[in-house]
């Protein structure tokens, strides 16, 4: 590998990079690895093309794997200063299943039409992907070096339980990931459009607890033409309403108020969210619609998803069960167990079913400040604000290892694209400008980062 200061090569990334980032989200997309729960997933197709990748720009990529098939890969890129902490960029490989019935291209593709990737994946998260590999793929064509050592991981299962991906990797294989002291994934640095004419970049410096709840209702089987005051589907059914009615208390924590600040900055208006009379509420109804950034994260949450009861229409169950979505904000745990015990009263009984950590990061260190710099300078009319993320990404794994992580996967999205519908949704894609506009935010963030 060539050995050429970070301070070449600063006019950008090369056309062929542009190129690549396309080709490989589309080849990606094309692998398909639908995480359906429950082990039902092999990433190693994936896997072995993104290592064949790094392998051919003469990096040393390990393929590990905790169950067969579910496969992760590791690779360093050495920086110039030994000296520093090493950066985590990672991004998984897996993606949740989709009907192809629904879509007008189908998800595992890869097409590009009218200047547009699609497929499962576009965006959730195989464009990253292919950022970083053609990211890593420039430097060595053009003899640049980052400053800090690189380490690049694309890991398994984390649609699911992250298990067999960053769980394994922080858990089994913490040596790969020496001296890395920040971590870089996904969601953030994407335009928001607030239909005001403004561009916003939220960068993520945070993200909510998850708290995934089983819920077990007990009671007394009987005939269904019985009266049955232990029914356990009634029992549950309360338990179930009281908890998707419940109003979380307002919880502000330091990356949330660095938001609402910068919102506030954005749109003029006067507000102190360390003022002990703040009004949250009112002033999201100020923001419009970037409230949207925000407003999932001023409170714990929880939302009922999955129920479960009974075999026959005629015959009360001695036994019904409910899944719940909680999520939980930086030290919101404590209150959470507490209301749940309470919602859930004395005849259901519940338990995590999966449980990660909260995150919080600093949006005053040196990181982040870089990453502001590498958005303002691809897109200067652009507002980078900080925000929570209400979901979860590896970053909760990552943390074990003491590795503060950030979500930046810069897109630069046109008016009218809803970004947060194509997590998870139907017709999922990207448009190639996009992808572009990443690559080179991305290599110039990595390389003065």
């Amino acid at each position: 590998m060539a050995e050429q200061s970070s301070t070449t090569g600063q006019n950008g990334v090369d056309q062929q990079a542009l190129d690549e980032v396309v080709r490989f989200t589309s080849d990606l997309i094309r692998i398909d690895t639908t995480n359906r729960g429950g082990g039902d997933c092999e990433e190693r197709p994936a896997a072995e093309y993104a290592a064949e990748l790094l392998a051919d720009a003469g990096l040393e990529p390990t393929l590990l794997e905790r169950s067969p098939g579910r496969t992760n890969v590791v690779a360093r890129f050495e920086g110039t200063d030994p000296s520093a902490g090493a950066l985590l960029l990672h991004g998984h490989l897996d993606v949740v299943p989709a009907q192809a019935d629904d879509w007008a291209v189908h998800p595992f593709s890869g097409e590009i039409r009218d200047g547009v990737v699609w497929g499962r994946g576009a965006v959730d998260m195989k464009n990253m992907d292919a950022m970083i590999l053609a990211t890593v793929r420039h430097w060595v064509r053009a003899g640049i070096r980052p400053r800090r050592d690189v380490v690049i991981a694309f890991t398994a299962d984390e649609e699911a339980s992250a298990e067999d991906g960053s769980g394994f990797l922080a858990d089994r294989h913490a040596p790969f990931f020496e001296g890395c002291t920040e971590g870089v994934s996904e969601s953030g640095a994407f335009t928001f459009h607030d239909g005001r004419g403004t561009e916003i970049y939220p960068i993520a410096a945070g993200e909510r607890g998850t708290a995934w709840l089983k819920l077990t209702a007990h009671g007394r089987a009987g005939h269904g033409s019985k009266v049955n005051h232990e029914n356990a589907v009634t029992r549950l059914a309360s338990a179930v309403a009281r908890i998707g009615a419940h109003q979380w208390p307002v919880r502000l924590t330091p990356t949330v108020r660095a938001s609402l600040a910068a919102l506030a900055d954005v749109y003029d208006i006067e507000t102190d969210p360390d003022d002990p009379d703040f009004d949250v509420d009112d002033l999201l109804k100020r923001l419009g619609p970037a409230a949207a950034l925000v407003e999932p994260t001023v409170r714990n949450s929880s939302n009922p998803t999955m129920l479960g009861a009974g075999y026959k229409v005629n015959v009360i169950p001695g036994e019904a069960t409910a899944m719940v979505d909680g999520r939980c904000l930086p030290g919101g745990e404590d209150e959470f167990r507490d209301t749940l015990d309470r919602l859930t009263g004395p005849d259901v009984d519940w338990e995590f079913h999966h449980r990660e950590v909260a995150l919080e990061a600093p949006v005053d260190s040196v990181t982040f400040a870089r990453m502001r710099a590498a958005v303002e300078e691809f897109a200067p009319e652009g507002r980078v604000v900080p925000f929570t993320m209400s979901g979860g990404t590896d970053a909760k794994q990552f943390s074990r290892l003491g590795i503060t992580g950030y979500g930046f996967t810069p897109l630069k999205l046109p008016y009218g694209y809803d970004y947060a519908a194509m997590f998870h949704g139907v017709d999922e894609r990207v448009p190639v400008e996009a992808l572009h506009f990443g690559v080179r935010v991305l290599d110039r963030f990595l390389r003065t980062a």
